[in-house]
């Protein structure tokens, strides 16, 4: 694969590594708007008409010709127009329609004047501005125009989009099939939750962070629970996942001392790619493919799973989805206190994240050790200290990333 597994692997180089082999899934499906939220849009889609369809009113007031509000004299309303109900009757001179937002305007019209700029008495109406020509009207196509590009390719559709595509009339989208995704955690002490907990065994909660971030992102899971270090065992659900999965994810069995049988089923069913990185937590991530699946290998403490997922495998399966991926915004903001750090590599510290009275500002949520995931599940933030920074002193502008869509 063209990796070097000799040292630490810089966080950029194992994320470009890792995007530059993975190819989009090209396979997809038609299906009815309601049934598509969180899905992928395999093709582009261009506006099949104007919106707004029509020129409408911005205002509840009065529809009006310039002509006739030159003398300054009140002006008789000849009718009314509804959202649904256009007026259609005659216009004369001399004559104003009362118009609701949303009505389409009468043919003729120069401007809208709104209602609190107005007197009634009656039918008889007095204007007291004198509005320019397009005030509060909202033109045909001024937000999308018939045939312009409204969404591509790759868009997960979200809760924003869907009412964006309803009000264009569109019915069905295309597609692109969920990735299926195998997750096991390996490891003789883990226990699945609701049993009881001999001396020396933990439960296992990796698989519920990285079965939820799955869920997030749309894939189908295929849970196969909790693999003993047992080289026969693994092997089968190795293979297992080769055959019904397009990737699969591991947690535990990756650390130094720990990953023989990950690392000689990899070297021998597949290939690996890289197995150790330069950031903190999270050093020992593994990647590398089976005959027909991916691998992505995660550390087997909590928050270096969780990381590292959020980090490396997101964007990776986004790209397998064929799904179109930003990375994450990342924003300058004070420490407010010292942050232990050694040089050596990239480190995301969980901090809490606030606005303060001269700007952001950013506190630790405590002992950063990677098997504490109290520190993350209290976080709404990563505190990114670059490879080669040293302690952060209070004061120091430092670099966050909010949490995004997975970790909310």
């Amino acid at each position: 694969m063209g990796f070097d597994t000799s040292g630490l692997l810089p966080l950029s180089d194992a994320l470009q590594g890792m995007l530059a082999q993975l190819d989009g899934c090209s396979e997809s499906e038609q299906l009815p708007l309601p049934e598509a939220l969180g899905r992928v849009l395999a093709m582009d889609i261009a506006s099949p008409l104007s919106v707004p369809p029509f020129d409408n009113s911005a205002m509840d007031g009065y529809a009006v010709r310039l002509a006739d509000l030159a003398g300054g004299a009140p002006l008789i309303m000849a009718g009314k127009a509804f959202a649904g109900q256009p007026y259609q009757g005659e216009w004369p001179a001399g004559h104003c329609v009362r118009i609701m937002t949303g009505a389409p305007v009468p043919a003729g019209t120069d401007a809208v004047v709104m209602q609190e700029e107005t007197q009634a008495d009656g039918d008889r109406i007095t204007f007291l501005t004198t509005p320019v020509p397009g005030q509060n009207i909202r033109r045909r196509g001024e937000d999308i125009r018939e045939g312009a590009s409204v969404l591509a390719a790759g868009t997960r559709l979200t809760a924003r989009e869907m009412p964006l595509l309803a009000s264009l009339g569109i019915a069905s989208v295309s597609v692109r099939r969920p990735l299926k995704v195998a997750i096991f955690s390996t490891g003789d002490e883990l226990k699945p939750v609701g049993t009881p907990l001999a001396h020396g065994d933990i439960y296992d909660s990796n698989r519920y962070g990285v079965r939820a971030m799955l869920d997030r992102m749309g894939c189908d899971c295929l849970d196969l629970g909790i693999i003993p270090d047992d080289p026969a065992q693994l092997r089968a659900a190795f293979l297992k996942a080769d055959r019904e999965a397009d990737a699969l994810i591991t947690t535990g069995g990756v650390s130094v001392g720990e990953a023989d049988f990950t690392k000689q089923l990899l070297e021998e069913l597949g290939e690996i790619g890289f197995w150790k990185l330069a950031i903190k937590p999270g050093k020992p991530f593994a990647f590398g493919r089976l005959p027909h699946a991916w691998f992505f290998g995660l550390p087997g403490n909590p928050v270096s799973a969780m990381v590292t997922f959020d980090q490396l495998v997101q964007p990776a399966l986004a790209k397998l989805a064929g799904q179109r991926f930003e990375r994450p915004l990342q924003l300058q903001a004070i420490a407010t206190e010292p942050l232990k750090k050694a040089p050596g590599r990239l480190d995301f510290q969980r901090g809490i994240l606030a606005q303060g009275q001269n700007g952001l500002e950013v506190r630790s949520t405590g002992s950063q050790d990677s098997a504490v995931f109290s520190s993350l599940s209290r976080a709404n933030c990563y505190i990114v200290l670059e490879r080669e920074r040293g302690r952060v002193a209070a004061g120091e502008t430092v670099t966050v990333e909010p949490f995004g869509g997975l970790l909310l």
